[in-house]
């Protein structure tokens, strides 16, 4: 069984829908960062980083955190939403570059375009700039394909999994998807999974998924 420890955000989100699209039992604990649930001792013990996600699977008593470990970490456990050979490889690629690139940056955007709007013009043009850039690059990879790996016009994976919740706030970094054609269809593509629309909702019912 694995325990969840999440809140209603994308790297929260990335994880939830995983765990939904694997089909497998899991208990859902709810860590309201709102009200600073994420510094309690107890979740300390499992996340030493004071951030959510983390599991802990209580078939070897493994606690894990950051997002992107414990999507590899679920998909390898449970044979799927991974892919083999050299495609793996280009899977982690993207896996990677929204670790490092896309949540980040896109994080920037929320901090100052829509919490903090007009406490610093250079940091809201610095980090929509960098946004645009991105989707830019998400857009170009999926020029022809369905999906950012595997052969051919590519598979469903954890890669995929990973970026959509952060393209799903698409509203609040002032993007409109229909400028990136390849990305708007991506996203449809996945929205009308039914595992996203379970996954999306947990730990609870906060918005609808936004459409472009």
């Amino acid at each position: 069984m694995i325990d969840f420890f999440t809140w209603t955000t994308p790297n929260g989100r990335k994880v939830s829908i995983l765990l939904e699209e694997l089909g497998v039992d899991y208990n859902v604990h709810t860590i309201d960062i709102s009200k600073g649930e994420q510094h309690a001792p107890e979740f300390l013990e499992i996340s030493p980083n004071n951030r959510i996600p983390a599991i802990v699977d209580s078939d070897n008593g493994l606690r894990l955190m950051e997002s992107g470990a414990i999507m590899l970490y679920l998909a390898d456990k449970f044979g799927k939403f991974m892919i083999g050979g050299t495609e793996h490889w280009r899977m982690m690629e993207w896996l990677m570059w929204q670790m490092g690139g896309l949540g980040p940056m896109l994080g920037q955007v929320h901090h100052f375009v829509k919490y903090n709007a007009g406490k610093s013009a250079y940091a809201e043009e610095r980090y929509s700039t960098e946004a645009r850039r991105l989707y830019k690059v998400l857009n170009s990879r999926l020029d022809g394909r369905s999906f950012v790996a595997g052969e051919g016009r590519g598979e469903y994976t954890i890669a995929d999994m990973s970026m959509f919740p952060w393209i799903a706030r698409h509203d609040w970094q002032q993007i409109d998807l229909n400028d990136y054609p390849n990305v708007r269809d991506w996203y449809l593509r996945i929205v009308e999974r039914p595992a996203t629309e379970r996954g999306y909702h947990v730990p609870k019912f906060a918005t609808e998924i936004p459409m472009p």
